[in-house]
């Protein structure tokens, strides 16, 4: 009892220090060719829970999203899924994982896990997954929200992605400043440490309250099913 007591004080600790609530995973609906990719999707729910922090993702059951989403659910983190109705047959299979929210599509997706998480990270993914990370990277560049966002570089799978970006700083399309949003790292522990350090280096150029009440849709109630 002594030794189960002081594990709670331990757990208790850890997530008085994490300055995140919820983290938003993209990542792809298939498991990929290596099992190192389906680990690391288990080791990061594994470090969701025990940081405490909540996961919002795409509402799959299936690939690497039911992977990560089952590992932080089975930890005892709250999960939340944002899946169009459309997708549900294709990306949800037998019980879903938590709590589902049903939107009418792929951009209330977006809008929806944006507004939800407080940072995000891309585990290896497909054209979903890139289209996904792109777009929350651009409107950290126009300075529509503050949270950062990371790769889990899985054995180097974001490496040629990487080396774009880099290749687009130095062609002059990608401010430097711009390139520092982006924050890459092999292992969950290593990349959430970085994302609670993570300080952002850009002009506020949006009017953010009006793009929120817009794009993030406040106004619509989205479907719950349990």
């Amino acid at each position: 009892m002594e030794a189960e007591g002081e594990a709670k004080v331990a757990i208790s600790t850890k997530r008085s220090i994490s300055r995140f609530r919820r983290v938003c995973v993209f990542c792809g609906s298939s498991p990929g060719k290596k099992a190192s990719y389906q680990l690391a999707a288990i080791q990061l729910g594994n470090e969701l829970v025990e940081r405490n922090i909540d996961l919002v993702y795409g509402g799959g059951s299936v690939g690497l999203m039911g992977f990560v989403s089952q590992a932080a659910h089975n930890g005892g983190c709250h999960v939340l899924g944002v899946i169009p109705r459309t997708l549900m047959p294709r990306e949800i299979t037998g019980e879903t994982v938590g709590e589902v929210r049903a939107v009418s599509g792929m951009h209330q997706r977006k809008a929806e896990m944006a507004r939800q998480a407080d940072a995000f990270i891309a585990l290896p993914g497909g054209y979903g997954t890139l289209e996904e990370l792109l777009e929350v990277i651009t409107w950290a560049q126009l300075g529509i929200h503050d949270k950062p966002v990371g790769l889990l570089n899985v054995d180097g799978y974001y490496n040629t992605l990487l080396s774009f970006i880099d290749k687009a700083v130095d062609e002059g399309f990608i401010a430097p400043a711009a390139r520092h949003i982006i924050i890459s790292a092999q292992t969950a522990n290593e990349l959430l440490s970085k994302l609670e350090e993570y300080v952002p280096r850009h002009e506020g150029v949006a009017p953010k309250l009006k793009w929120e009440m817009e794009q993030l849709g406040h106004s619509r109630k989205p479907d719950i099913a349990r």
